[in-house]
């Protein structure tokens, strides 16, 4: 029986953090996903978690956990810390400030998206659009200038790889031309990591 309970949406960025940093420690077993709607006011969601957003994270003794950050240093913290997190000072915040970078992308991808899904096209703000392009176009040219790790598989590279997975499930950027060091470390990650294609948006 799983000892913990991941409510989330297997199309949420997200909640595909977590999902893919259980894999990497090798907890997948000891989490049970349960699909979340946060639309949805009859969803339980909302009094496990009072902000109403996945991931949230119920762990055995009813503690909610969220949100994706703490989540996967909870995780880091049950495989023993400094699998997904370094201890060091100078090693630790270059991870966190890469996980920054990658939820600011997944953050700016979120946003367009919902822009698209929930106005017409006549009430749809191009600035606000463009604004948030701008974010991504930016973080996405300082990531292909210097790409993550080749060998570590920590915070930030899986941030970043859940953020370029994203933008390609849902917006089509054509987000790979002009960035060919950037694509090229995102096609070798997603060889190397464990579970990456069992937790591909779908």
């Amino acid at each position: 029986m799983a000892e913990m309970i991941l409510r989330t949406s297997l199309t949420s960025p997200f909640g595909r953090k977590p999902r893919l940093a259980a894999a990497v420690l090798g907890l997948s077993e000891r989490i049970e996903v349960v699909p979340a709607d946060f639309f949805d006011e009859a969803d339980s969601l909302r009094t496990q978690n009072p902000l109403g957003k996945i991931p949230t994270l119920l762990l055995a003794d009813g503690t909610a956990l969220y949100d994706s950050r703490v989540i996967l240093e909870y995780f880091d913290h049950l495989a023993g810390g400094g699998r997904l997190i370094p201890a060091g000072p100078a090693a630790r915040f270059a991870a966190l400030k890469l996980q920054a970078i990658g939820d600011g992308i997944l953050d700016a991808s979120v946003l367009r998206r919902l822009e698209t899904l929930f106005r017409e096209a006549p009430q749809r703000s191009e600035r606000w659009l463009a604004y948030q392009a701008g974010k991504m176009g930016r973080a996405l040219d300082l990531l292909d200038a210097a790409p993550p790790s080749e060998s570590d598989i920590l915070v930030g590279e899986i941030a970043v790889a859940c953020g370029l997975g994203f933008i390609d499930f849902r917006l089509g950027d054509d987000w790979r031309a002009g960035r060919p060091r950037l694509a090229g470390w995102f096609e070798r990650f997603a060889g190397r990591c464990p579970g990456f294609d069992a937790t591909a948006p779908r």
